[in-house]
Parts: C-alpha cells; structure tokens; sequence
C-alpha cells in the first residue's frame, strides 16, 4: 500500500531518512519502532504529504505522491483516518459534531446517512448513545475512542496512529492497543501504521513490524521474526539496554 523509494530528508544538516525504502503491506497492521529522532513522525508526514523529500519518491496505493499539490494532495488526504495522541476533540463540539466533521468536509451533508455512519463507528470502539455529550463529560479513554470514531468514519482506506498510548496509564494503553487490533479485524481492507514506544504492545498486535535506525530499516517482519532475530541492534532496542552497537547521542 504505501512505498518509500530512496527517500532522503534532512534538517539542517541532520539528516532523518537516509535513502529510505521501505514497504508498508495492504491491509495489516504496521508498527513503526525505533529510538527518539529516528524519523517515525517524518515518515506519517511524508505519507500524508505534509512533507517532501529532499530527494526520492514516496507512493501509496501505486500513486508516486512525491509531486501532488492543490486539489490532488487534499483528494490524497481524503484517503486517511488519523488518530491524534491526545484524540485532539472540538471542545466546544458534542460527540456527534466532532465525529461529522470530516464527512461535513468532504461535501457528505445527508444527515440520515451521516447519522448511521457515525452510530456505525461508535458501536464499533464501543461507545453507543453518547452523540449529545460534550468532551468535558468523557473520560480520557471515551476521548481516544471517539477519536477514533472520526477517524475512521469516513472510511478511509488507511490510518495512522502517531504513538495513540503515549502518556497514558497501562490500562488505557491496553484499551487502545485492543482496539487497534479489533478496528483491524472487523475492516480488513484497512491498512493500520502506527508510530509507538510501546515495544509490549508492539510484539503482541502487530503483524508487521518496521525498526528504523540512522534513518534506514534495519529489520522489516513479523512479530515472531522479531523475536528471534539475531541482529543486535534489534535485540539491543527491544531489550532496552544501553549495552550494544546502538548509538545513543
């Protein structure tokens, strides 16, 4: 679904993606790993088009999307759902009018229809009659799931997660990570990235796996090839030592 040909991006003179290629398979669920500063948000950014190389080509769905401005970028962004880390909710906006803002956006003004997408998506993340609450009245886990809700009501053929359990308590982290998991199932065209700290959840959700270091991939699998690999920088960062090649700066 989503290829990154020789992708360069530096900032200054720090350079992020470092002739990048990696692959992102249709359909799964992909985690994106690495330490602090190896360019995971850059890679969402560069998916999104918010960002161009400085040098390579980016596709999604076979469209090289390195060049697209205008019109053909806002239509490129129509493809994706995107789960904010903090939900990122209209506080003056109730459930239903935080969650009908992307179809409003993109000219869907059938109000029945709307309506049954977006009980669809909250009986989906698990929150059935809350359309006339206001966010001051939800949890924090109610905020991540209608975030989500929104995120995906406009059926999107991707969505990302930019680190969705950051910050927050093991048992809200585990909601989403389940949560991630169950949206995967129940649309299985959907392709899922997430961006994540959280090596845990990582290794029990993910069916592919991405590590990047010194902004290239150094190891590309399933959780279970992950497991079991003998390269030491992987084995270094998934057990968390300081010990090994990995250079921490």
């Amino acid at each position: 679904m989503i290829r990154f040909e020789n992708v360069v991006k530096s900032f200054s003179k720090k350079v992020i993606l470092n002739h990048l290629d990696l692959e992102i398979p249709k359909g799964k669920i992909t985690f994106i790993v690495g330490k602090s500063g190896e360019g995971k948000s850059v890679v969402l950014k560069h998916i999104l088009g918010l960002m161009k190389p400085d040098s390579g080509r980016v596709f999604v769905g076979g469209e090289d999307i390195t060049e697209l401005s205008g019109e053909n970028l806002r239509k490129h962004r129509q493809r994706f759902g995107m789960l904010f880390q903090m939900a990122a909710l209209f506080d003056s906006l109730n459930v239903y009018d935080n969650v009908v803002f992307p179809l409003k956006e993109s000219g869907h003004n059938d109000e029945k229809e709307n309506l049954r997408k977006i009980e669809e998506v909250l009986s989906m993340v698990g929150l059935p009659d809350i359309l006339n609450k206001f966010p001051s009245e939800l949890s924090i886990g109610e905020k991540k799931r209608v975030g989500l809700a929104r995120a995906l009501v406009h059926n999107p053929d991707i969505i990302l997660y930019d680190e969705p359990t950051t910050g927050f308590d093991p048992l809200i982290a585990e909601m989403i990570d389940h949560l991630i998991v169950k949206v995967g199932r129940k649309r299985p065209d959907l392709t899922s990235v997430v961006v994540s700290h959280d090596l845990k959840a990582t290794l029990e959700s993910a069916e592919h796996i991405i590590m990047l270091y010194q902004g290239k991939v150094v190891l590309s699998g399933t959780s279970k090839e992950f497991r079991n690999t003998e390269n030491k920088i992987v084995r270094q960062f998934f057990s968390g030592k300081q010990e090994g090649p990995m250079v921490f700066l």
